[in-house]
């Protein structure tokens, strides 16, 4: 099946799931897209099973050979990065620097090791065959949240700036510390010979700082040479292409590169403003990068929801399901509270309280492609069996915490705010009675 006929299937999808959306279930659009192709593909795979016929199994056959995991990191990644960080409120990420940071580094490091400890002792328990180093990995691939899910969905549910900028901007940064982790725990089980944690963590993040800066700021002085929206959208777009595949040539991290690039492209715009005000009335760039986004993270959801026409079951799936489902929340708990104690009650942002803050920012951590990219990229590392439990653990977890936690972490905000409320009207009542 040719890229057009893959592409003219995608849009098929998104104007109907969209206008069917649109008209009866009024949920969020990236949420209703992931959701409604699931059920579809369900669908279809159930009529293939029970109904079987030559025309539709050759379809879906030809349909699973798309490679989700080529589109996703190889094409799409860094312009998708680089739009979610384009849009990062500056003033509140400096606001919130020490947060991001130890929420970016420390938790998913905690986090990873934690679900993997919690995905072994399960595995012993049941019969899986995974070791410890592949439940680690495992924990790698899902820890990190995922920035594209994080800010097509979060940025819908009018949260505050401050507590919005310390999720997208953890979600854009810990993808690097992932990553990284991942890189070190794949070649420990592969047997490559990175067995050096902090030598990977340095190359990565520090040879994508100086790619990203050094790139951006050459490019970033022919934006400011030009007053013509388009060769500044140009500009951009090779600015991010540019460094996404210098840094995927020397093995640094493509993905925090992005990020950057974003962020100082998203300071320079901003540091023009006026002037752009005058030959760019209509803000030609900002919604350039936001229709592009908007597209390809619809076409992202979407692929999510149709991948399970590539995904075979595990014959362990009662046990993964309940196990994966467990392990990431307690394992994200685990990791931001420890983060956030480091970073001192004084310093959480909105006010909170430790238990609201972690609380929030457990059912926040949503999952995304990456994850599923991530965990295909394994199969020619692992035998079968344990390549399933990890693949389908990946997708379960994805699924989980888009559907479930995106359809209700609003409500779970609305509820934080409720306790935050009422227990500054106790803390206050008990200052007056006590005067």
């Amino acid at each position: 099946m040719s890229i057009m006929n893959y592409l003219i299937i995608m849009l098929i999808f998104i104007v109907c799931i969209n206008l069917i959306n649109e008209k009866w279930f009024h949920l969020q659009n990236d949420i209703a897209l992931i959701l409604f192709s699931l059920i579809f593909s369900t669908v279809l795979l159930l009529v293939n099973t029970f109904l079987p016929g030559q025309p539709l199994s050759s379809a879906l056959q030809q349909f699973s050979g798309f490679e989700f995991e080529s589109y996703l990191i190889d094409t799409v990644l860094c312009f998708m990065l680089f739009a979610g960080a384009s849009k990062v409120n500056l003033k509140k990420f400096r606001q919130n620097i020490k947060a991001i940071s130890l929420l970016a580094l420390l938790t998913t490091i905690i986090s990873s090791i934690f679900y993997g400890a919690l995905f072994w002792i399960g595995a012993q328990m049941f019969g899986l065959p995974a070791d410890i180093w592949t439940c680690i990995l495992l924990g790698c691939i899902v820890s990190p949240t995922d920035p594209i899910a994080a800010t097509g969905i979060l940025n819908k549910l009018n949260l505050s700036k401050n507590v919005t900028s310390v999720i997208e901007s953890e979600s854009l940064f810990n993808d690097g510390t992932g990553v990284t982790l991942f890189v070190f725990f794949k070649s420990i089980i592969s047997h490559s010979g990175e067995n050096n944690f902090l030598t990977v963590m340095l190359k990565e993040i520090l040879g994508a700082m100086v790619v990203a800066i050094v790139v951006s700021f050459l490019l970033g002085k022919l934006v400011t040479c030009t007053k013509k929206p388009i060769q500044q959208i140009l500009v951009s777009v090779l600015d991010v292409a540019i460094s996404y595949v210098i840094c995927e040539h020397f093995g640094f991290s493509g993905v925090i590169a992005s990020v950057i690039c974003g962020m100082y492209f998203a300071y320079i715009m901003n540091g023009q403003e006026r002037k752009r005000m005058v030959y760019d009335p209509h803000n030609l760039y900002n919604d350039f990068w936001d229709i592009l986004d908007n597209i390809l993270n619809a076409i992202l959801f979407v692929m999510i929801g149709l991948s399970i026409l590539n995904i075979n079951v595990s014959a362990y799936i009662m046990v993964i399901l309940p196990t994966a489902i467990i392990a990431v929340i307690l394992s994200r708990f685990m990791g931001v509270s420890v983060s956030t104690l480091l970073l001192g009650r004084n310093k959480i942002p909105s006010s909170y309280s430790l238990f609201e803050f972690v609380s929030l920012m457990t059912w926040s951590a949503l999952k995304g492609g990456l994850s599923l990219a991530l965990a295909m990229s394994m199969k020619d590392i692992l035998n079968p069996d344990t390549y399933l439990i990890v693949l389908n653990t990946a997708y379960i977890t994805i699924i989980f915490t888009v559907i479930v936690q995106g359809l209700t972490v609003k409500k779970g905000y609305l509820l934080i705010e409720q306790h935050k409320a009422g227990r500054i009207r106790n803390q206050s009542t008990q200052r007056e009675t006590s005067q």
